[in-house]
């Protein structure tokens, strides 16, 4: 009977162990299947040094990629860019904040477009497959309906640029009181109404508005690119909002877990691009870096 009872025993702890082994390998096959590379947004390496110094030190890092700004020396980028085995995930326009596709005036709008076409000819420069774009800001001079009609009407100005490239425009949210709901974002989108527009998500920005993962059943297969970026609602108040940013990754209140969850959902493979403070140092970059891998196996 002894004999009996010993090999039970030993027969359910080997089917314990394969069940368990089997649940870790699942478990690495979901992360793997997910394919997210980590880049880091340029705005947000505060080391200092030339671009390739701080290329250097973010691939040190462990991110493979990083999104330069429209308009810097295009040759630096493309050297640094070469030396380090980064690549480009995306490039953000640079004028897109201070000269919108939605001012009043056609002269500031003419600048913007022109910046969007030189970010886009950028991208192309340095291998990205899209641009970062703030399509336009809603403010006591421009009404949200003004905003919605010159953008689309400057961004159709820019899709035969873009087709022409094989660089997509990436639209973002921001809190610019332009597009606070998911339906927004694809009204926005349906009536440029080319393939060569999409949706730049910026995880964090959505929190002041609603959770993350409810956007991005809605936005689904036309989100282009990600911006990794914490929140936590319990530091916002409403004479400051922003404060709900000062949240580390992984020590605010963005669910990560349901935020991977819908992203796998939608079938979402690319980049997770970090635009989040801490990279005023190698050690800084670094944390940032593990962290991003911890919210990607999350």
């Amino acid at each position: 009977m002894e004999s009996m009872n010993t090999t039970r025993r030993q027969f359910l702890a080997a089917a314990s162990l394969t069940a368990g082994s089997f649940a870790v390998s699942s478990l690495h096959a979901a992360v793997r299947e997910r394919a997210l590379q980590k880049a880091i947004m340029w705005g947000t390496v505060g080391v200092k040094g030339s671009v390739l110094e701080k290329m250097k030190l973010v691939k040190a890092a462990g991110f493979a990629g990083v999104e330069p700004n429209g308009g810097m020396d295009r040759q630096e980028v493309v050297d640094a860019l070469k030396e380090t085995g980064l690549r480009a995930a995306s490039v953000c326009c640079h004028t897109h904040w201070a000269k919108p596709l939605s001012a009043p005036d056609d002269a500031t709008r003419r600048v913007g477009l022109a910046g969007l076409t030189l970010s886009l000819e950028d991208a192309k420069a340095y291998g990205a497959t899209s641009v970062l774009l703030v399509p336009g800001v809603v403010n006591d001079k421009v009404t949200y309906e003004d905003c919605f009609k010159r953008c689309v009407a400057q961004m159709k100005l820019a899709v035969p640029v873009a087709r022409d490239l094989g660089v997509k425009i990436a639209i973002e949210n921001v809190w610019n009181n332009f597009v606070t709901k998911p339906a927004q974002a694809v009204d926005l989108m349906d009536a440029v109404g080319s393939e060569w527009v999409g949706w730049h998500f910026d995880i964090g920005n959505v929190g002041r508005y609603s959770p993350a993962e409810e956007w991005i059943p809605v936005l689904g297969k036309r989100i282009l690119k990600l911006h990794i970026k914490e929140f936590d609602t319990r530091k916002m108040t409403p004479a400051s909002p922003g404060a709900g940013f000062g949240a580390k990754f992984l020590e605010g209140t963005n669910r990560w877990p349901a935020i991977m969850a819908a992203l796998d959902k939608a079938g979402y493979s690319g980049w997770g691009i970090a635009e989040q403070g801490g990279g005023g140092t190698a050690e800084g970059l670094k944390d940032l870096s593990d962290r991003m891998t911890r919210i990607f196996a999350s």
